[in-house]
């Protein structure tokens, strides 16, 4: 393409309708990740781990049974010393399909580990989380002093014991 030619390109391109030009430095809004959510946060369910860590162990087990191959070495080594060619390639392409097949399968088994490990910590966190909150609402409502009528007892504390009142 000659200089001149892009220049004259450049200049149909800069006569154009605003509406038709490419713009390179954002996305619309609708084509947009999270623009339902303005702010970004990520949820995950927890039935939504369960089920990708479910599928990636149904997966390894289906590699494990459908995707090994027969034991191809001895029939390639067979045909190299008869003289083929092909026994060469065979050894090739067998050791080569358990090379990348293991390497599925530990992917497989490294995000059903995973989603198990994020499930059972994200239900741990949960549990801490919901305990340190209520546990600083209680601490509040024991400091707030309009919290009771002034003269009152707060009744965060509870009722004393009759049995207390006697010692």
């Amino acid at each position: 393409m000659a200089w001149d030619e892009w220049e004259q390109l450049k200049a149909s391109a800069a006569e154009e309708q605003p509406s038709t030009r490419i713009q390179l430095n954002g996305l619309p809004e609708e084509d947009r990740p999270n623009a339902g959510n303005p702010t970004g946060d990520l949820q995950v369910h927890q039935k939504d781990l369960a089920a990708i860590g479910d599928e990636a162990f149904k997966l390894y087990n289906r590699l494990w049974k459908e995707a090994r191959v027969a034991d191809t070495y001895s029939t390639g080594s067979d045909l190299t010393s008869q003289g083929f060619a092909l026994g060469g390639a065979l050894t090739h392409v067998s050791s080569r399909w358990d090379k990348q097949l293991g390497s599925v399968m530990d992917a497989c088994a490294l995000i059903s580990n995973h989603m198990d490990f994020t499930k059972n910590a994200h239900a741990g966190d949960e549990v801490f989380i919901e305990r340190h909150v209520s546990s600083i609402h209680t601490l509040d409502k024991g400091f707030d002093e309009s919290y009771a009528p002034p003269g009152e007892k707060n009744a965060i504390y509870g009722e004393k014991d009759k049995k207390d009142e006697k010692d």
